[in-house]
């Protein structure tokens, strides 16, 4: 919040041409939030974020940690047998993803705590022109997603109406986060990073790298990865730079 009364009117994040300002994101952090805590999160509960680097798992990320919940963030191809564990391992309630990958995330959920799923589209968050030629080439390959009482749409969340939730009182040692290792040796461990890890963290980079509302940082690495979140996305937020989310890499 330090860099909106700072930098209000500067560029947040750039998503294939559509951007935002710092003001604006902190508006959908809110929204976000309370929408969240209108459907049942409270402080201590845990949300898997499975998505690509895009403006609304940075925004439900930002969210419920307002909340005081905590956010598990886990790769977005991941198959159904490893998002079960990662929802179980995590104790997850909540989930959010991409309407894609919807099918992996119905064949487990009945064997997890997840009660309630999260579905984004990638053009939620594109300008008419590319929005019509994503839904006219990958979108018209995306299986539709039929009644589920379980599914909440993000466009229409976002959308609504809800009672304002005031920030959570949050510990700095109180987990804020769980990443997971690689797995090369067995099964991957969850690794907690608290606030104070991403405070830290996010001010030593933006200092040593003299990050200003006129920077922007190029984020190709993925938000479940640590450098991806910690550095692309939380450091430049803390120094008032511009993120480029990119959802998919190539070399182009």
């Amino acid at each position: 919040m330090n860099t909106v009364k700072r930098f209000p009117d500067a560029i947040a994040y750039d998503f294939l041409g559509y951007t935002s300002t710092y003001r604006r994101f902190a508006g959908e952090i809110d929204r976000c939030a309370d929408a969240l805590a209108s459907l049942g999160l409270k402080k201590g509960d845990r949300v898997t974020i499975s998505m690509p680097t895009s403006p609304q798992g940075v925004i439900c990320f930002y969210a419920v940690n307002k909340l005081g919940a905590v956010a598990s963030m886990i790769h977005p191809l991941s198959p159904p047998k490893e998002i079960e564990f990662y929802l179980n391992i995590s104790k997850s309630r909540f989930a959010l993803t991409i309407d894609a990958f919807y099918g992996n995330f119905k064949r487990v959920m009945a064997n997890t705590e997840c009660e309630t799923l999260i579905l984004a589209r990638i053009p939620d968050y594109l300008g008419l022109v590319k929005r019509i030629g994503f839904n006219l080439t990958k979108g018209r390959k995306i299986p539709k997603v039929g009644k589920d009482p379980r599914v909440v749409w993000w466009k229409e969340m976002m959308a609504g109406s809800y009672p304002h939730v005031e920030e959570a009182a949050i510990d700095p040692d109180e987990t804020a986060v769980i990443l997971y290792s690689g797995g090369t040796t067995g099964v991957p461990k969850g690794i907690m990073l608290s606030n104070y890890n991403f405070i830290s963290e996010g001010m030593m980079v933006s200092y040593w790298g003299g990050l200003s509302h006129n920077d922007k940082i190029l984020a190709i690495l993925p938000i479940f990865h640590g450098f991806g979140l910690g550095v692309c996305v939380n450091a430049a937020f803390m120094g008032g730079g511009t993120s480029v989310l990119v959802p998919t890499f190539t070399p182009e």
